[in-house]
């Protein structure tokens, strides 16, 4: 990434080098501003003008107005007046439209750089987005792109110095660097703006660090191709040994000053397993176990008709869960989005292909929780070792879970204790039932005594009938659950622990999981 430091320098040696068009690509003015600034104290045997919208133009070494003329026509023809008397003078522009596409105002442009190299001058300009090429081969360009950690460092300690002493402040260096990382893909105004507002609380503790991100997600809004999940204060899951170790391990790399370090940040988890055992409430679980906002990627908004559509909106997509890190972010059902085959001129495979190179190359903190029910329609490229972190198995819940799950729900969606007796039998009934269908069933329990208005459970047998009419996924798709597990247990690591026996009868009895979330 390009930092303040690194563009300065670039731009210093094109002004040595005279070069006629300079072009800064960058969406933070106020940062193109204070650059300019300090290169025209630099070189202060050359003249910089720069022109605005709303002050004229004026003189960037001292900062004495020249004319208040706002016009953008009044400041070309007065750029073009200093070009035609004037050798090595600078004119910067930083509100100017139209420049994408061949226009009148980019074709005068191209008309002012060439009068620019006549005189050894040059013309810079502040633009957002790629100039026409046609104007843009006139020159060089630059990118100044967002604050990185160490700049936003010394952004938020300056800041912070400032009201050290007249508000309680107990970060330290450490704590600072933390609210850097959280920071980093927002602008440096923006920045600013979010520890303005915590400071004016009156307090800045070590708990205003998970603050940021809140501050954060309300910067960016409405997100195109990804949307924000809520997340209750409630959710959580237990069981699972295998991955939550895992994640704990990886939850202070979330977290870690990178800056003197050579690794990355964790780049996610694929989670597959047997359709209803809370792979897609893990997501859920480990964002709020993190303290992380969770954003799930819509691949429905992100699928457009026209060639090529697909593949921007995904990069713009992926883009923005870049920014707005660190983030947990979540695709459920992947291979329905990202399923190999043909029919579609190419666009899965483009999109597969983009994707890959996302998981590769990012090195933002958007941690991927991906879930699959049908990992055969995945390309293999998608779950070779480097891709996701790890690759996790989820299997239908053992009898120990279940009757964890069972008590859960009837205390959570009947108000009911469920005494042992009951416990034991609907706990061998339930042997081959996902934690999603043991909801189920408890829900239509639930319902059934609203319906009748009850406020005492139902006999044991009317219970039990409950679960009785429930025909699990296992014994409706017992090929398919096979397929499933057969892929997860020699791909895949478990995600909880070994089945006990009261699953060898089940199909492809094997690796287990332990998923409990509230309600």
């Amino acid at each position: 990434m390009t930092n303040f430091a690194d563009t300065r320098e670039v731009l210093s040696n094109y002004l040595k080098a005279r070069i006629p068009l300079v072009v800064i690509r960058s969406m933070e003015r106020s940062r193109c501003e204070d650059l300019l600034i300090s290169l025209a104290q630099e070189f202060r045997q050359m003249p910089f003008y720069l022109h605005s919208r709303t002050e004229g133009i004026k003189q960037l070494g001292d900062g004495q107005l020249v004319s208040d003329d706002t016009s953008l026509p009044a400041a070309i023809d007065f750029a073009t007046g200093v070009f035609k008397r004037t050798e090595f003078a600078n004119f910067v522009f930083t509100d100017v439209e139209e420049l994408e596409d061949e226009t009148s105002t980019s074709r005068h442009f191209a008309e002012l750089a060439r009068l620019a190299e006549t005189r050894g001058d040059t013309l810079i300009l502040f633009s957002s987005k790629p100039v026409w090429t046609g104007l843009g081969r006139l020159g060089m360009s630059v990118t100044l792109d967002l604050p990185e950690t160490d700049e936003l460092y010394h952004v938020i300690s300056g800041l912070i110095e400032q009201y050290r002493g007249q508000v309680r402040i107990d970060w330290d260096a450490e704590d600072v660097r933390t609210a850097a990382g959280i920071l980093t893909g927002v602008t440096e105004t923006e920045a600013q703006n979010v520890l303005a507002s915590l400071i004016a609380g009156g307090t800045l503790t070590r708990d205003n660090l998970h603050k940021l991100s809140e501050y954060k997600d309300r910067i960016f809004g409405d997100l195109a191709g990804i949307e924000r999940v809520p997340l209750r204060e409630d959710c959580r899951v237990g069981g699972l040994g295998n991955l939550r170790t895992w994640l704990s391990r990886r939850e202070r790399l979330m977290f870690a000053d990178y800056t003197q370090l050579k690794i990355t940040p964790p780049r996610g988890v694929l989670l597959v397993g047997v359709p209803g055992c809370g792979k897609s409430l893990s997501a859920k679980a480990i964002a709020q176990d993190w303290k992380l906002p969770l954003y799930r990627l819509d691949m429905s908004a992100v699928l457009g008709m026209y060639v090529g559509q697909s593949e921007t909106r995904l990069r713009e997509a992926l883009q923005t869960a870049d920014r707005v890190a660190p983030c947990v972010l979540w695709i459920d059902e992947i291979e329905k989005a990202l399923a190999s085959g043909g029919g579609d001129s190419g666009t899965s495979r483009r999109l597969i292909g983009q994707f890959l190179f996302w998981l590769q190359e990012s090195t933002s903190r958007a941690f991927m929780v991906a879930t699959a029910n049908d990992i055969s329609s995945l390309p293999p490229e998608l779950t070779r070792k480097g891709r996701f972190d790890e690759i996790f198995f989820v299997d239908l819940p053992d009898a120990c879970d279940r009757e964890e799950i069972l008590r859960m729900y009837f205390s959570s969606l009947c108000d009911y204790e469920l005494p042992d007796q009951l416990a034991t039998r609907l706990v061998r009934l339930s042997d081959t039932f996902s934690g999603a269908e043991i909801q189920s069933a408890v829900s239509d329990i639930g319902q059934a005594l609203f319906a009748d208005e009850r406020a005492d459970m139902y006999d044991e047998d009317t219970v039990v009938q409950f679960f009785e009419n429930t025909v699990p996924f296992a014994q409706s798709n017992p090929d398919v659950l096979e397929n499933i597990r057969a892929w997860g247990r020699s791909r895949a690591v478990p995600a909880g622990t070994e089945q006990t026996d009261d699953t060898a009868g089940m199909p492809g009895g094997s690796t287990g999981r332990r998923i409990i979330m509230t309600v």
